[in-house]
């Protein structure tokens, strides 16, 4: 499996595109929808997910949707129009001939999740280098936040590399220490 990061909106939104044997799957389609269509051209794309509902992770969704025709997902306590699917804690998506497991990782919004592929763990707004996602809004807590990274993230192999929702690359053995 391949995976390329783009950079899109004001607020720097990591978009993931992942790709197995020409099969794609876009993950936080957060804006510039030209610059994502333009990055999936060639590929099928089977599937668009989303590791929660803000819009800066969300703002390009349906345009990703009518350019390559795929169907969106989100947890169910994040739902909102526009979704198509509603993920589960555990679920296994297949792309090509890998997986993508579902971690429901509530805290940053009730419905967050990360998606975890090999090593590869995409964690949207739960997991940064130095620290947890940003707990200040209405449907944030940051307890909530800390027990999924203990609980669900801290459980993973240290080499797994942590993909943020912004920002740089870490590991799970750099933030480790941190919990």
């Amino acid at each position: 499996m391949t995976m390329e990061r783009l950079i899109v909106g004001s607020l720097q939104t990591n978009c993931y595109i992942l790709e197995s044997n020409k099969i794609g799957l876009v993950i936080d389609p957060g804006a510039e929808p030209e610059k994502i269509i333009k990055a999936v051209s060639g590929l099928k794309i089977q599937l668009i997910l989303a590791t929660h509902q803000h819009s800066d992770h969300i703002n390009a969704l349906e345009e990703i949707k009518k350019a390559t025709h795929a169907k969106a997902a989100i947890h169910h306590l994040d739902w909102i129009d526009g979704f198509d699917m509603r993920l589960e804690h555990g679920q296994r998506i297949q792309l090509g001939s890998e997986y993508i497991t579902v971690l429901h990782t509530p805290g940053h919004t009730p419905g967050g999740c990360c998606f975890l592929t090999g090593n590869d763990l995409f964690s949207g707004d739960t997991l940064f280098p130095g620290g947890p996602g940003n707990t200040s809004f209405s449907d944030d807590d940051e307890q909530i936040i800390l027990k999924s990274i203990r609980e669900k993230l801290l459980k993973l192999p240290n080499e797994t590399k942590v993909y943020p929702g912004h920002g740089l690359a870490t590991t799970i053995g750099q933030e480790r220490g941190l919990y």
